[in-house]
């Protein structure tokens, strides 16, 4: 199900490499790159894509490169998708910006509207919207603040939420994400994630755990909100053990707490549902999106009982770009994509055929310790055969051989240890097994 623009011409869903990687063209320009941009601005893979589509980026070498990665799962509808070209083009032959807080305009209200009956639970709800999911994270905990009058923060063990001053706070892995950049905002407060594979906790019982610690260090009547991701993203996809999330769910509503699930990688049909807490009908009381939501302009959302979002006195959210028009078209696209083509359920059928291929894996490679994740939203853990030791020096290999043979793959993970397998959703299955031959046999090569 290739994606190309309306009207243009539909790139050749292949695998071909006519260069190495990177070829000639793509050095060049990392050389430019190198004189120009900050070198604190990395890269995974080093080639420039001058197009992409479906389930492909095609690089200024001519090489068409079998996307695994998704931008970070950022363009799941897939990259040019036809109804995000329309109404991206429509709105920006109609104007690119007014700021919402001086004129407002219908896409911002209309952006807010399908988050209201998307996101979980059937309460009233009401959205604010801004540029990145970090921003997103900062004004969820602005919000639960205001609305409980209290100041602490609670997150967990490997979590991310963004790399402003507040959000890196909640980010628990130092390096590259933290190293060097403190003092950090205070009043945040960590406690320990359901992670089935070293903890070998239930739900409950980490749950329980997790509160414990809570109370004992912060107390619940100090705690504004509890953010946490309902499946860790650059930390590791870990899931959590079945119940964990209801249970601190549960506590949370027992003690006025604000729950805020940051669904920014693992909303809008990644994991086979429409956000991740779907998945064991948790209702947040508030939800932060950002990276598939409007595929691939920067836009992001809290969204939240209707309450909670009016505690903030006028004037007290918003930005400059928040809900740039452009942006929230290609949203109102995006979303039409995802029901036009029933995402969700695509999401389902291309996690079981990853999780299939990754389990053949696994029986040949003991060094997969771990094989995780739901939907469209898989990862291997490696370690050394036998043990939970992190194994990332073989991550590396197999990532770099996965490059060189032209298959854009991510790590990820607290040591850097995870393989994390994010496929744009309009991907072929051809190609998507394609991609995954291409992944075994670089662990074949790194064995």
């Amino acid at each position: 199900m290739p994606q190309p623009a309306e009207g243009g011409p539909t790139l050749p869903q292949e695998r071909r490499l006519v260069t190495e990687i990177p070829g000639p063209e793509s050095s060049a320009r990392l050389a430019r790159k190198k004189s120009f941009v900050a070198d604190g601005v990395g890269n995974v893979l080093p080639v420039f894509i001058e197009a992409a589509g479906g389930g492909v980026l095609v690089d200024v070498d001519g090489n068409s490169l079998i996307d695994l990665g998704s931008g970070i799962a950022v363009v799941s509808v897939g990259n040019a998708a036809p109804r995000v070209v329309r109404r991206v083009q429509e709105q920006v032959a109609a104007f690119t910006h007014t700021c919402f807080m001086v004129t407002p305009y219908d896409g911002y209200v209309d952006v807010c509207e399908q988050l209201a009956e998307l996101t979980p639970g059937d309460h009233a709800k009401k959205s604010a919207l801004f540029n990145s999911g970090a921003e997103a994270v900062e004004n969820a905990v602005k919000i639960a603040r205001v609305a409980t009058g209290r100041d602490a923060v609670a997150v967990f063990d490997h979590a991310y939420h963004g790399r402003t001053n507040l959000t890196m706070a909640m980010t628990a892995k130092n390096m590259p994400y933290k190293n060097g950049f403190g003092p950090f905002a205070g009043e945040v407060y960590r406690a320990p994630m359901s992670y089935p594979f070293r903890d070998g906790l239930s739900g409950p019982d980490a749950a329980a755990l997790a509160i414990d610690v809570l109370e004992k260090q912060v107390g619940a009547d100090n705690l504004a909100c509890l953010a946490i991701e309902p499946i860790l993203g650059e930390g590791g996809f870990v899931v959590p053990a079945d119940g964990f999330l209801p249970a601190l769910r549960q506590w949370t509503a027992d003690k006025g707490i604000v729950f805020i699930a940051d669904e920014i990688q693992s909303g809008f049909c990644r994991t086979g549902d429409w956000f991740a807490c779907d998945h064991e009908g948790v209702v947040p009381d508030l939800v932060t999106t950002a990276k598939g939501i409007a595929g691939g302009m920067p836009l992001a959302g809290v969204t939240g009982r209707a309450d909670l979002m009016d505690a903030v006195h006028v004037g007290g959210l918003g930005g400059t770009y928040g809900g740039n028009p452009v942006a929230c078209a290609g949203a109102l696209g995006s979303i039409e994509e995802m029901r036009e083509h029933n995402l969700v359920s695509r999401a389902r059928a291309i996690g079981d055929l990853m999780r299939g291929r990754l389990e053949a894996l696994q029986a040949d490679h003991p060094v997969i310790g771990d094989i995780r994740g739901r939907g469209a939203m898989m990862a291997i853990e490696l370690c050394e055969p036998g043990t939970t030791r992190p194994d990332a020096a073989r991550a590396a290999a197999v990532n770099a051989a996965c490059h060189k043979a032209g298959v854009v793959t991510l790590t990820c993970g607290t040591w850097g240890n995870v393989f994390r397998f994010l496929p744009p959703l309009s991907i072929g299955d051809d190609l998507l097994n394609e991609g995954f031959d291409v992944v075994a046999e670089a662990f074949a090569q790194t064995a």
